[in-house]
């Protein structure tokens, strides 16, 4: 078990590793029986390849620009996509999230659902800031930030334009979060958020970013691609292009303490600085 030294004191502490799996692909809109076939092979791939999770874009479960359509197609958390995905998880011995239209009542949210590799769901995240008036129109926005534990993993969820307010990052970095995974649906022109903000947040926080996202073509929305998962040093462990695939990577959550001792942005954070006013001169 390896040790470290501060202020005099030896501290022996548990290395924690897991060899995550980022799917892109297209999924077909509104086949549900088809997307989970999809998961499943999926799935299966990252299982032989030694990966503990693996995560689907926003939306896979159904498709992203689907309109109106989304009514139907979605389900209740615990419903009986969620279960069959649970099957999977247990069966493969692999933990999965994925992105799908969450039923609660009379409202409709843009969820993902983080399963554990016996099949319990850990986590349902639903997408707190919502993207433009599609996404207005139909669903309603979640009202808190998720950490899930994963095996002795601290994940955070967040869901596509999450991502791009620091705050929320912040906000899951400052929780304890070691990984934050993110389901999305990043479409052109705003390729750079996968090329810069998502590199970004890992860095400015100091933890793992995995980004899944789409790719191909949906009605008149043409995805960029470039799922990645970036270390604590804001640099790619593994960068997608636009084509469809699997792509894996290794995380070390030792690299984040190594980060962090390096420029330690959130223990030289001032947050008396920040919850007064700004002086305008």
């Amino acid at each position: 078990m390896p040790a470290k030294k501060q202020n005099g004191k030896i501290f022996w502490y548990e290395v924690m590793t897991m060899r995550i799996g980022i799917y892109q692909g297209e999924g077909i809109p509104t086949a549900k029986e088809e997307n989970l076939a999809i998961l499943r092979r999926a799935a299966i791939d990252a299982n032989e390849q030694g990966a503990g999770l693996i995560v689907f874009p926003e939306l896979f479960l159904t498709g992203y620009n689907i309109g109106d359509r989304v009514f139907e197609a979605a389900e209740p958390s615990k419903g009986p996509s969620a279960q069959k995905v649970a099957d999977i998880a247990r069966k493969l011995d692999i933990a999965v999230l994925y992105g799908y239209p969450e039923k609660f009542e009379k409202r409709i949210y843009n969820s993902a659902l983080l399963i554990d590799a016996q099949g319990n769901i850990l986590a349902n995240c639903r997408k707190t800031h919502l993207y433009g008036d599609q996404e207005n129109s139909v669903f309603q926005p979640g009202d808190e930030l998720i950490l899930a534990d994963l095996d002795g993993l601290k994940v955070g969820l967040l869901i596509c334009y999450d991502i791009e307010f620091p705050e929320a990052a912040r906000m899951l970095a400052l929780a304890g979060a070691e990984l934050i995974a993110v389901p999305t649906a990043l479409m052109e022109p705003y390729c750079r958020t996968a090329r810069i903000l998502v590199p970004a947040r890992a860095l400015e926080n100091q933890l793992f970013v995995a980004y899944a996202n789409r790719c191909g073509s949906e009605s008149n929305l043409t995805y960029c691609g470039l799922s990645c998962v970036v270390g604590p040093d804001g640099e790619d462990l593994v960068r997608a292009g636009t084509s469809e695939g699997l792509f894996i990577a290794d995380i070390d959550v030792s690299a984040i303490a190594a980060a962090r001792g390096e420029n330690p942005y959130l223990a030289d954070l001032r947050p008396d600085l920040y919850a007064t006013k700004v002086r305008i001169q």
